[in-house]
């Protein structure tokens, strides 16, 4: 699994800007996805431990989607052609899915390119300003500010890298950071 060139760690606990911190704490969220994943066969990143069905290379794809949903389809309010592709049916009750004959290194792909996506769509912008009405948020008063919208996506990743971790650890990997 290839990864572009990012520091390994938290972001340094001197850093006091917010926007620095949220956007280092969700870089820091992507690369221990990747890592923990990439302690995975190819048969178990496509294979599941677990009741609920998902892969970890469904969790990757699904939050591609999450980010894409957020931060450009929402935030930018770009037109997104299919902003719940990361479903079986495109139906938010559905769970998640990685197409037919779609490879792990095109998931790794679309992964890392909606993350350099998400840093242009962020780099600019103010942590107090709202998402722009028009994609997501069809009404001014729906439009969350970009601080939110960064806190839940670090909320997102939290929950499901410990979703991987404990599916990793499932498959005989390792545990932990």
């Amino acid at each position: 699994m290839s990864m572009p060139p990012l520091p390994e760690s938290e972001p340094a606990p001197t850093l006091a800007d917010p926007h620095e911190l949220l956007e280092g704490y969700l870089d820091h969220y992507r690369r221990t996805l990747l890592r923990k994943a990439a302690a995975l066969s190819e048969e178990e990143l496509r294979s599941t431990h677990l009741p609920s069905g998902w892969t970890p290379l469904e969790l990757i794809r699904h939050l591609q989607y999450v980010e894409q949903r957020w931060l450009n389809w929402g935030f930018a309010a770009e037109q997104v052609p299919d902003p719940w592709g990361d479903r079986r049916s495109g139906d938010v009750r559905d769970r998640w899915h990685v197409p037919e004959g779609m490879s792990t290194q095109q998931v790794l792909d679309a992964f890392h390119a909606q993350c350099d996506r998400s840093r242009q769509v962020t780099a600019a912008a103010r942590l107090e300003e709202r998402a722009a009405v028009g994609g997501r948020f069809p009404t001014e008063e729906e439009a969350p500010t970009l601080a939110w919208t960064l806190f839940h996506l670090l909320q997102e990743y939290a929950r499901h890298v410990g979703q991987l971790d404990v599916a990793v650890e499932l498959a005989g990997g390792g545990t932990g950071e």
